[in-house]
């Protein structure tokens, strides 16, 4: 076993959910506008904060109770459960960092018994469309403008004391993924980025497989 503690960061869009939640949320709600801001975020031609900010900024704040509806149908990625329960049974904290929206993640979230923080962005529906706060900004390190900073997150626990395990899927968890002791990808995307960088990472479809591997690096008993 480590002899650092090990501590989790799970992603929940399109890792806890099988699904990219916000993707599928503008597909459905969204004017076409939106696919040249996800595009110019993908290619890394404007920040996360900023094009996630103006995605939302195109959908009426009366929408806020379809949209919720819409998301609760998302389903939850096999084996979430029992991983829940194995990290409360080894007493390893879980993070949930997300650069989803606390109106949808909050409500999903409620049925498992997390052993850790929920950190996510915002929101405020009090204006004609709907807008995003960012109660978790980039620290003095960090100049990605993310949102949702996972990388200052993640310094919150410092590397000499700590076993940094990140689990995602996208670009929003590429930063993290960097400074992570290990990486567990459920996507193309950040599997190719930690292919590329040499990151140690293991790839899952199910969250079985992630129990299986803390024991396999020895994160557990």
């Amino acid at each position: 076993m480590t002899q650092r503690q090990p501590v989790l960061f799970c992603d929940f869009d399109g890792t806890i959910t099988t699904k990219d939640n916000i993707m599928a949320i503008m597909a459905a709600f969204a004017p076409p506008e939106w696919e040249e801001i996800k595009n110019d975020i993908l290619a890394q031609k404007r920040s996360i904060r900023s094009g996630v900010g103006d995605m939302f900024h195109l959908i009426p704040s009366s929408k806020k109770e379809a949209i919720r509806a819409f998301v609760q149908q998302a389903t939850i990625r096999s084996g979430f459960a029992d991983f829940v329960d194995e990290t409360n049974r080894q007493n390893i904290p879980l993070h949930i960092v997300s650069g989803g929206i606390d109106f949808f993640v909050e409500p999903m979230l409620k049925a498992y018994p997390l052993n850790g923080e929920l950190y996510c962005n915002g929101s405020d529906f009090s204006g004609d469309t709907i807008h995003i706060t960012w109660p978790h900004a980039c620290d003095q390190h960090c100049g990605n403008d993310c949102g949702c900073c996972k990388p200052s997150i993640l310094r919150q626990y410092p590397e000499d004391s700590y076993y940094r395990i990140v689990i995602g899927d996208s670009i929003t968890d590429l930063e993290a993924a960097k400074i992570a002791d290990h990486v567990f990808v459920c996507g193309d995307y950040l599997e190719d980025k930690c292919k590329a960088l040499r990151l140690p990472y293991t790839r899952f479809e199910q969250f079985h497989t992630v129990v299986d591997a803390l024991q396999t690096l020895g994160v557990t008993r």
